[in-house]
């Protein structure tokens, strides 16, 4: 029988490229895929797939946000976080919303397929490049204790409710996207900004810049200007290229 799985990725071609090279495997079943946080969640309690692939960096509502949905609601669904980033503080936060594994986005094609199967058996895992960095990186942690960076001090709420204020969402829509009470985003708010010493919504938004939280007002043009004319001539882009190696 296949395992089900569900695609949530925010670039349309390396969704696209994920569909058609899982597809092709003989035990799973692309069920659907979606490119933001709140389609992700939806139809995971819809369609309650085996495996959730879930890029963290989803607009709307955070691909760590929609994993701790999902884990809230569907503690049996496997999710595998991809991400870009091999920072030991993705893949904590990460691992902290409930996800089970964490693949890099330029992995090879050997290794995607390698994780989904260990996901899919129950087994967690971990891409090589950032499974070496965590204990040394806790360890770090441990000893830095008071003197930990502020933006280490966010909770992963906090940084959701940071990254959807940042796109420009009011309080109450945020506390929709979120599902609490737009008080309650007013005290996350308080807090977030407390903690990293900001003073305003356009200090918030730069702080959501330099963290890759949202993206600058040229970045769609540019990716997506850039990747069309090697799609048409090389099939893929870079990314699913990289995968399918």
């Amino acid at each position: 029988m296949k395992s089900q799985i569900l695609i949530a990725e925010n670039h349309r071609e390396l969704r696209q490229g994920l569909h058609t090279l899982i597809s092709a495997l003989p035990d799973f079943e692309v069920v659907g895929d979606c490119e933001d946080g709140e389609e992700a969640v939806r139809l995971a309690l819809q369609l309650a797939p085996a495996l959730v692939l879930m890029d963290l960096s989803l607009p709307g509502l955070t691909g760590i946000e929609a994993t701790a949905q999902i884990k809230r609601r569907l503690p049996e669904v496997k999710i595998a976080a991809l991400c870009s980033h091999k920072s030991a503080e993705y893949v904590r936060e990460a691992l902290r919303a409930g996800a089970d594994g964490y693949i890099l986005k330029d992995a090879p094609y050997e290794e995607l397929v390698m994780a989904l199967r260990r996901l899919a058996s129950g087994k967690k895992f971990l891409s090589p490049e950032v499974s070496g960095r965590l204990p040394g990186d806790y360890r770090d942690s441990a000893r830095a204790g008071a003197r930990a960076a502020p933006w280490d001090t966010l909770t992963a709420r906090e940084r959701s409710v940071l990254q959807l204020v940042a796109q420009g969402r009011t309080n109450r829509a945020t506390a929709e996207a979120l599902r609490v009470s737009p008080k309650t985003v007013e005290k996350h708010r308080a807090n977030l900004m407390r903690k990293l010493g900001l003073r305003n919504a356009a200090e918030l938004a730069l702080v959501a810049l330099e963290k890759g939280l949202i993206e600058r007002p040229d970045a769609a043009a540019r990716v997506t200007g850039a990747a069309a004319p090697a799609a048409r001539r090389d099939g893929p882009s870079g990314e699913t290229q990289a995968l399918a190696r």
